[in-house]
């Protein structure tokens, strides 16, 4: 252990341990992490004494700005690329309305004692007489080896005291693809009502870091099983289930947005295009229709889909801006991809989703291969072999084109300056005959072209006026 403890910040802290005679310890997700060989760069610091004045001291002698939050009794530094929180060994109480606690002094005891798991409740000692020594008093190396998640007191009261450790406890099982303990789980299941004390904020925070592990249908299977997702994200948890008429049925949509959602976390870190995989089928449950001779429908779902992002945003407290708006598109569009794979891919049909997806249409494709979960062989490899000629398509066509990021080759200026008129409603019917003449095929996406094009129109809004005029006159 103490091989690993050789960086000059350890140092540090050892010799500062020694001037004010105290002791330190480092605990917590660094040690747990130092344990499992993944890299970190956040260290909590454990001090018996006045953790504040122990990182002043500290944050003198590397030079470095100390940020102290008196109110937590807390003060944390950077030291290059690692962050350092500093705090007094403590015990805590709560009250039943919050999950914030009445804090003590207390012993490392106290301190272990009040963490959240046993895998975040082992430390090691920093002071020269103690130096590397690990400290395990919940045998928290054991659990690491079993890959088991479990509180280090009665996880019942561990939750009720604090129920936004419901949500570490599964956000730590699908990071570290770790089993909860049956125990543990239970507590979740006997104390899901306390989530209503936690804010949206804090809420969201934990299941987007289950979003982003790797295997992020881990963490929703147990956030569905224990009953907080319901809780949290009903709308996601309506997408269980399998009705049946006349013996037919559909796909159960939950497992079916689990496995999309796995299989987008196999190519990108986008949490964006993530969500997007997590929302691409969210208006199944509202436009689900059986039709006789046919089966199950879900007409219309992308639209709905899309509609109803901004506020499901709202809702989790998700920002509400350009990442919405790309999360709203990728719903949108999402089927129109699987749609040109199915069929004869035209031209008309690539330039309108390179028009509409623009710089987002790689992510769109990505997004579209992961929605194939289809467990037949023979499709699966006809939809990719159809993928490939789609995006082959998409090249050749772009290429050609230049539709992506498309501008008018003239603009409202050009159309008013050519007919001398004043900017109105006829400029806006030419603008879209241009933009929808150009993704037809009709015309080049050139300005030459598209200036002809233009006298043309504008000669036919002319006749028309003059005709409806003459109308009007007899």
């Amino acid at each position: 252990m103490k091989q690993h403890l050789q960086h000059h910040l350890f140092s540090v802290i050892t010799n500062t341990a020694a001037e004010q005679n105290v002791h330190a310890y480092v605990i917590g997700g660094f040690v747990r992490d130092l344990l499992l060989k993944r890299p970190s760069k956040d260290i909590d610091i454990a001090v018996i004494g006045n953790g504040i004045l122990f990182a002043e001291n500290v944050a003198k002698t590397l030079k470095v700005k100390l940020s102290v939050f008196k109110n937590f009794g807390t003060a944390m530094l950077k030291y290059k690329d690692i962050e350092v929180e500093f705090v007094g060994a403590r015990k805590e109480s709560y009250r039943s309305d919050s999950r914030k606690p009445i804090v003590e002094n207390g012993t490392l005891e106290d301190d272990q004692k009040r963490r959240d798991f046993t895998i975040n409740a082992m430390a090691i000692a920093l002071h020269a007489d103690q130096f590397g020594e690990l400290i395990d008093p919940f045998n928290g190396v054991d659990d690491l080896g079993l890959k088991l998640i479990r509180t280090p007191l009665d996880p019942i009261e561990t939750f009720s005291d604090d129920p936004l450790r419901m949500l570490r406890a599964i956000r730590f099982a699908s990071q570290l693809n770790f089993t909860i303990d049956t125990i543990t789980i239970e507590a979740i299941k006997h104390n899901i009502e306390r989530i209503s004390i936690i804010s949206q904020e804090r809420i969201t925070e934990e299941l987007n870091k289950i979003i982003l592990s790797s295997k992020p249908s881990v963490g929703f299977i147990y956030l569905f099983n224990t009953g907080l997702l319901q809780k949290i994200f009903p709308l996601m948890a309506n997408l269980y289930g399998v009705d049946f008429i006349d013996g037919k049925g559909h796909k159960d949509n939950f497992y079916h947005t689990l496995q999309v959602l796995d299989n987008i976390s196999a190519t990108t870190d986008d949490l964006w295009l993530r969500w997007a995989a997590i929302l691409h089928d969210i208006a199944k449950p509202a436009t689900k229709r059986f039709e006789p001779g046919h089966g199950w429908t879900f007409h219309g779902h992308e639209d709905k889909g899309a509609r109803m992002v901004p506020k499901i945003f709202a809702q989790l407290k998700l920002p509400l801006n350009e990442k919405m708006k790309f999360v709203q598109k990728m719903v949108q569009l999402h089927l129109r991809p699987i749609v040109l794979a199915q069929n004869v891919v035209t031209d008309s049909a690539v330039r309108r989703l390179l028009f509409e997806a623009n710089d987002d249409i790689e992510a769109l494709m990505l997004l579209c291969k992961a929605d194939i979960t289809t467990k037949n062989e023979y499709k699966v490899k006809k939809y990719r072999n159809n993928f490939e000629l789609v995006q082959q398509k998409l090249k050749d066509v772009e290429q050609r084109d230049k539709i992506r990021n498309w501008q008018p080759p003239v603009t409202g200026l050009d159309i008013m300056h050519l007919f001398g008129i004043k900017e109105g409603r006829e400029v806006g019917i030419i603008k879209n005959q241009i933009r929808e003449a150009i993704l037809e095929g009709e015309i080049p996406n050139s300005r030459e072209e598209v200036i002809n094009f233009t006298i043309l129109k504008g000669l036919e809004i002319g006749l028309k006026v003059v005709e409806t005029q003459f109308k009007l006159k007899h």
